[in-house]
């Protein structure tokens, strides 16, 4: 076993300059300013053999891995990791709480939601000022009314630890209140149910569902997800009367395939209850009326291999998102009674190489569709009587724009959130007949933030394939000189198609104005140059997504944005498996690296089906109980691939209550990482012992993380206590 030695370390910004002469003057506290920090923990090694296609593995720290997450071993273990991790980064807490207080100071504290009219009442959210969570409330028929408040969220949260509210589902009569909660972070729920008229709570409790309920036209029937005490997989849509006990609930549908999701929703006429099914490379949709809910519900259109569809109800039509025959989608309609034979589907849109079809939503007299070209998405409004149809921009050089929330058919305006890397989120209502924007609401930065400060670009990098990699960065103007001189910080997902637009990221303001660059590098694996972008970036492509940040990286410092030792990576999720990847491929280019709630241990977790989400996962990954399927997996596995080599100064983040990623996957990546590293670099490791794949609940103290991560940056490169532009 390799051990470590304590390190003499120099703690960057603590000591000041002085005069040639001064060295007799220093007092003893002044020298120790050199500090001997305490050895990291060091991981017992167990050795665990693991064979198939007639390949052998030894994993030396399978023994970290507790279902339960009470082995007093492990426990002990992740304590001295975070133990560690507060010795290391110490001599930084003034200014973690520095960050902290600017980005929590940018927070608005009485926030509160643009009020959404559905079924006679204004819906929103608001919160008090230092408050956690959000209060739900309503207003009968105008917004002069008096408040209803529905659920006051900080209520129920006090004393927890974590606390999460899923979707909150009104009953048709407008009386009673469905609502998940979840103290864990795991991800499992309990639907509650209140009276709004009465303010108590029903004695219905639902376990181990999933965060949605739908309410039947009755008022009496609600259908919500059961999921697998395994893997966490919903796969049950069940049944419930209300003052009937939970036993007594009755399976409606059952998902028997372990490839695929389930979620439920209500159509916007409130006619129709709809189960949605989704697998990586399979979609499909079954439906039940909304007045019957003792009825059994029927497929949509039948589920076909490799077709992906998405249907909305307007009248008696449905108009239904397709990759039939179209890559990138196009729209179909058909009546209702039709929509089982797709020989009977009219071409609404047609399919575009060039247009990516994202989402979209109806109104009685019109379609809207956002639609993604050349990497960047627009609004276009479509008139349903005359076929004309206009498109909507906006003037940022790169920007995020989405639907936002429209429950009313019969309106004549469309709301949209819109947002860029210089731009708060604004929620515009854009009107139907001729696209004209009214800004209804634009979240407020206290603080000073002044966005003509700041600069954003979109630029694109060549890859070595010949790829060219759109690239979204912003910097502060007076911070900036493109000589190579800055910090940069290089942000990726990279898979499951999920596009990351440049949204505005008022933490990231802490970075910009200590002179940072941030910037998103928009991979193979995500969709921002259509469906094929991402097609090109998974399964037996997925090294395309490693190469691409790699190569990003370079650009943007050939072209002198950032510092070549002064270049950082970041990455959650499986973007943390990017981040594993990254370091072993080309560690050299990085001063330091953050992964949060990392998924690393690719092969091992996809051969295990009773962990949660594996099975759904084999069309993106591939299944490595096939021997090209795991030969290919298994040469960037991140923790198969540690090798003894340097690695860049590292923070590893996770949830010990993570349903996503399960805590043990980082934690043995950094036992062996410890084990094999060759350098004197810090690799730190802190785990949230009440939190899952999320963070910390609430909307102040998930700061915390992020502080801790940029003062890891700030840190490395000395800056720990340099002022920022403002100051």
């Amino acid at each position: 076993m390799k051990t470590t030695t304590a390190t003499l370390v120099l703690a960057l910004g603590l000591v000041a300059c002085g005069k040639p002469g001064d060295e007799a003057a220093k007092t003893d506290q002044e020298v120790s300013a050199f500090t001997e920090l305490p050895s990291a923990p060091i991981a017992k090694k167990v050795p665990h053999k693991m064979s198939i296609h007639g390949h052998e593995r030894v994993d030396n720290y399978y023994w970290m891995r507790d279902d339960e997450r009470k082995a007093p071993e492990v426990i002990a273990h992740l304590e001295a990791e975070n133990a560690y991790t507060d010795s290391v980064m110490k001599h930084t807490k003034k200014l973690q709480e520095t960050l902290f207080q600017e980005m929590t100071g940018r927070l608005e504290k009485d926030k509160s939601t643009v009020p959404v009219f559905h079924n006679g009442y204004w819906y929103y959210t608001r919160y008090l000022p230092e408050k956690e969570y959000a209060i739900h409330a309503r207003r009968k028929g105008n917004l002069d009314a008096a408040e209803e408040v529905m659920l006051d969220v900080n209520e129920l949260a006090e004393g927890s630890g974590y606390f999460s509210v899923g979707r909150l589902a009104v009953s048709p009569s407008n009386q009673l209140l469905a609502y998940p909660e979840d103290n864990i972070g795991r991800r499992v729920y309990t639907i509650r149910f209140k009276d709004l008229k009465t303010g108590e709570l029903l004695p219905d409790k639902l376990e181990n569902a999933s965060p949605v309920a739908v309410w039947a036209n009755d008022n009496q029937t609600v259908f919500y997800i059961n999921k697998d005490r395994q893997t966490l997989l919903g796969y049950q849509v069940m049944r419930h009367k209300l003052g009937t006990p939970q036993s007594e609930d009755v399976v409606v549908y059952e998902e028997r395939d372990k490839a695929f999701y389930t979620w439920i929703s209500k159509s916007r006429d409130g006619e129709l209850i709809n189960i949605h099914h989704s697998s990586t490379t399979t979609s499909g949709q079954s439906i039940l009326s909304a007045d019957s809910p003792l009825g059994e519900f029927s497929a949509l259109y039948p589920r076909e291999e490799n077709h992906e569809y998405s249907a909305l109800k307007l009248g008696n039509e449905f108009y239904i998102l397709t990759n039939w025959q179209a890559e990138n989608f196009r729209l179909m309609k058909v009546a209702m009674e039709d929509a089982s034979d797709k020989s009977k589907w009219f071409e609404v849109i047609p399919h575009d190489n060039a247009i990516l079809l994202e989402e979209f939503t109806l109104f009685d007299r019109h379609l809207t569709v956002i639609e993604r070209k050349a990497g960047q998405t627009g609004l276009r409004i479509i008139n349903l009587k005359d076929n004309k149809d206009l498109k909507v921009g906006f003037n940022d050089p790169v920007y995020q724009l989405s639907l936002s929330t429209n429950p009313s058919p019969d309106s004549d305006r469309v709301r949209v959130s819109y947002s860029s890397l210089t731009t708060p989120r604004s929620i515009y209502e854009a009107e139907l007949s001729s696209g004209e924007l009214d800004l209804l609401k634009q979240d407020k930065i206290p603080g000073g933030f002044d966005p003509e400060h700041y600069q954003s670009e979109g630029i694109l990098i060549t890859t070595r394939d010949g790829a060219k990699v759109p690239v979204s960065l912003v910097y502060r103007k007076d911070q900036f000189r493109k000589d190579g001189s800055n910090p940069l910080l290089q942000y990726a997902y990279g898979s499951y198609g999920s596009t990351v637009d440049p949204w505005f990221r008022s933490s990231v303001i802490s970075l910009l104005d200590r002179g940072f660059v941030f910037a998103i590098a928009h991979i193979r694996g995500g969709q921002k140059l259509g469906r094929a972008w991402y097609e090109d970036g998974k399964m037996f492509n997925k090294k395309n997504t490693f190469t691409d940040f790699i190569d990003v990286t370079k650009g943007l410092t050939k072209l002198k944005y950032g510092a070549p030792d002064k270049i950082f990576a970041s990455g959650g999720s499986a973007g943390g498996l990017l981040m594993g990847a990254v370091v072993n491929m080309a560690p050299e280019l990085y001063r330091g690296v953050t992964a949060a709630v990392p998924f690393v241990d690719v092969v091992t977790t996809m051969l295990d089906e009773s962990i949660p989400l594996t099975v759904n996962e084999y069309d993106e990954w591939g299944n490595p109980n096939s021997k090209d399927s795991y030969e290919y997996m298994l040469s960037y596995s991140p923790y198969d691939q540690i090798k003894a080599q340097d690695y860049p100064n590292m923070l590893v983040t996770t949830g010990l209550h993570d349903s996503q990623v399960q805590y043990f996957e980082p934690m043995k990546w950094v036992a062996k990482l410890r084990e094999l590293k060759t350098d004197k670099n810090q690799l730190l490791f802190n785990v949230n012992m009440e939190a899952g794949h999320g963070g910390s609940s609430g909307r102040f103290r998930r700061y915390h993380e992020t502080a801790l991560q940029y003062a890891f940056y700030l840190d490395l490169i000395g800056q720990s206590t340099i002022a920022t532009a403002e100051e």
